[in-house]
């Protein structure tokens, strides 16, 4: 370490990990105190090595982390923000904002899709859930940074307040399991949802579901419950029948 790094108190940065530092900044609105908790958040099972323990590093985690914060702020501003609604309102929204698909699209809109490591055989069907998953590590390490009041911030200040409208969310049915069910009875087609083999490219904890019309397979779903994964399925399905 030379005298002036010793003199800041800091280690000179590669210009790949000054870059990610930036970005990382630019994304929580701060710059990160240990660069290393965000770079395993972007890091994917896919590409992940494995320690000496046995142990296979990837962010799984800290999205386990992230999405129970994420959960624990959005609960609390839905609280605050509609005092008359009852819980089953609540929940809903709640599902909504923390679901899948919105999780992807916030993900994108804040740029860390750019920051993910991955390799490219997972970027296909399956590369849709990965960015919102990788979005959750990011706030599980946010948390971890800096601490809850400022994880709370960032989720509601670079997040709820800026890229999601509440007001369009809770006058839009997703509900797309519900859409296809209802469209099979009327067309008197028979839908089932069963569990696929899981393969190599998707987490140790999600779940891919496939989609039947009258036995015969129509999309592909992942998610970390079967919940998830059979609405992303729906979703895809509803796409393919022209029902959105």
């Amino acid at each position: 370490m030379s005298f002036w790094e010793k003199f800041l108190g800091k280690t000179a940065r590669s210009e790949k990990d000054q870059l990610f530092n930036d970005a990382i900044a630019n994304i929580v609105g701060s710059e990160p105190k240990n660069l290393d908790l965000f770079k395993l958040a972007t890091l994917h099972s896919s590409i992940g090595s494995i320690t000496k323990d046995g142990f296979r590093e990837n962010n799984e985690r800290l999205e386990f982390l992230g999405d129970a914060v994420l959960s624990m702020v959005v609960a609390e501003h839905l609280f605050v923000k509609y005092p008359f609604q009852d819980e089953g309102f609540l929940t809903e929204i709640r599902s909504r904002i923390v679901k899948r698909e919105t999780l992807n699209s916030l993900a994108n809109e804040l740029g860390i899709p750019k920051l993910v490591e991955l390799q490219d055989r997972t970027k296909g069907n399956r590369g849709n859930s990965i960015y919102g998953n990788a979005l959750e590590a990011v706030i599980g390490a946010v948390f971890l940074d800096r601490g809850y009041t400022f994880c709370k911030k960032f989720i509601l200040d670079k997040i709820i307040k800026q890229y999601l409208d509440l007001s369009l969310l809770i006058h839009t049915d997703t509900n797309y399991k519900s859409k296809i069910i209802e469209w099979a009875q009327k067309e008197a087609k028979e839908v089932a949802f069963e569990s696929t083999n899981q393969s190599n490219t998707l987490a140790s904890h999600e779940f891919e579901i496939a989609l039947l019309i009258d036995h015969h397979q129509i999309s592909i779903g992942t998610g970390t419950s079967k919940k998830r994964a059979e609405q992303e399925a729906a979703q895809e399905a509803c796409k393919k029948l022209k029902l959105l």
